[in-house]
């Protein structure tokens, strides 16, 4: 916290609520991102954690408030801070890649929507596509991720039904909002819910580039240009121009076809039309180049089902009060707890690089920037540990037995060292900072 300097951060952008609690904003907010962070999803749980030595010290309390204390903050927020802590994580992420030494001047952002079922009455709640729970209410976010680091960038919480061309225009305007200043080039990938010309008119708008599976629109396909890249593949490739109705200009569609299989030594019925006989992938792009290279780019968006799942185990399942408004706030918390794991991730990798101990490289933190969010915390935060007081110090003692230790030890030095230079956000050399503090 301290070496990103998140407290300035987040007085510079946060939005307080009418509440006032005693402890203040920044620490009861700072509280739930450590419930979070230590992987408790649930406000009820700070009761295993409210005499914590390490959470009270940092605190400077005895003990935390009861639970109440907090899930009365999280009830008093609402729509302007869930907004305005997307401005805390837009901050946090320009520090922390200064901090990291990161520069990506082309990004590829991956778009998808999930399902939270309800089980009570949440304001907000409707019936729809939801495969393990038919007929439950739900919530359906939507959430953005960017591809070469794995974090959060934009999304909110929604109203558990089908997203509109109107609310998919409004996130890709938020995305560029939230871009570091070092980024140049973004290729936005989607699935097909959220084609529509709105969706498309925006990112031409923003300047993105655009992958966007096809929902309803029939283009028209040359049926000489089928062309094969892959002699041993039986997978056929096309692409056209095409302005479905509705839009203000034709967009380039490119398109796979794939023979439906057929089972061996049974009779098959003939089908009356050859388009019957293959299963069709048809996406809206601006890309240029062939259609099997845009399909094959389209295809690495597979990797956001991870991500969202991981997200939803990190907090997003869990509901915390029956008004819309506050879970749309503790939805932006919950991914900031979760992007502040990707940046303690790639913080561990960069003191792996940064150590001279092979030894001590080779385990403990060793590959982490692979592992889930789950196993990085087994790897850097759940290691037994004594704390005690020697000559006026509090002191953590780790065991000499764990292979962790030695890690983690060298981690907290590389922070430590970290702190103590100049903040890299704060030179004016390198890429221009869209989120300066004042």
């Amino acid at each position: 916290m301290d070496l990103i300097d998140f407290a300035e951060i987040f007085d510079s952008a946060y939005i307080a609520p009418r509440r006032d609690p005693k402890l203040g904003h920044y620490s009861m907010v700072v509280g739930i991102l450590m419930l979070l962070f230590i992987g408790f999803n649930r406000i009820y749980h700070f009761v295993y954690i409210r005499l914590d030595a390490m959470i009270c010290g940092f605190f400077k309390v005895a003990k935390l408030p009861v639970v109440s204390t907090f899930w009365r903050y999280v009830d008093s927020m609402g729509l302007n801070q869930g907004k305005s802590l997307l401005t805390v994580m837009g901050t946090l992420r320009e520090r922390c890649w200064k901090q990291l030494d990161l520069y990506y001047g082309r990004i590829n952002i991956n778009i998808d929507t999930t399902v939270e079922a309800l089980y009570g009455h949440q304001q907000g709640g409707r019936k729809g596509h939801n495969t393990k729970n038919r007929g439950k209410k739900e919530y359906r976010p939507v959430l953005a991720f960017i591809e070469q680091t794995r974090e959060y960038i934009a999304g909110k919480l929604r109203v558990g039904e089908t997203i509109t061309g109107q609310e998919t225009a409004d996130l890709i305007h938020q995305i560029r909002n939230q871009l570091p200043g070092c980024v140049q080039d973004v290729l936005l990938r989607a699935d097909g819910e959220f084609c529509s010309w709105k969706a498309v008119a925006a990112a031409k708008e923003c300047g993105f580039r655009f992958i966007i599976a096809n929902k309803g629109c029939a283009p028209s396909f040359d049926p000489h240009t089928w062309y094969r890249p892959y002699q041993r593949s039986d997978i056929e490739y096309n692409d056209c121009f095409y302005q479905p109705v509705g839009w203000q200009e034709p967009c380039r569609f490119v398109v796979m076809r794939i023979p439906k299989e057929q089972k061996d030594g049974k009779p098959v019925q003939q089908v009356l039309f050859e388009e019957d006989r293959f299963t069709y992938r048809v996406f809206c792009t601006d890309k240029a180049g062939p259609a099997h290279k845009v399909i094959a780019e389209y295809d690495k968006r597979a990797d956001v089902e991870n991500l969202v799942g991981e997200a939803k185990r990190e907090g997003l399942d869990a509901i915390p009060t029956g008004k819309f408004k506050s879970n749309y706030a503790f939805f932006q918390l919950v991914m900031l707890a979760y992007n502040i794991w990707r940046y303690m991730k790639l913080l561990a990798v960069k003191s792996e690089a940064a150590s001279n101990n092979a030894k001590e490289s080779a385990s403990g933190i060793k590959e982490i920037g692979t592992n889930t969010l789950r196993i990085a915390r087994l790897k850097m935060l759940f290691i037994a540990a004594k704390v005690v007081m020697e000559s006026n110090r509090t002191k953590i003692k780790y065991s000499i037995h764990d292979a962790r230790a030695p890690a983690m030890i060298g981690f907290l030095n590389f922070l430590d060292e970290a702190r103590r230079k100049p903040k890299a956000w704060m030179e004016k050399s390198g890429w221009p900072q869209k989120f300066a503090v004042a």
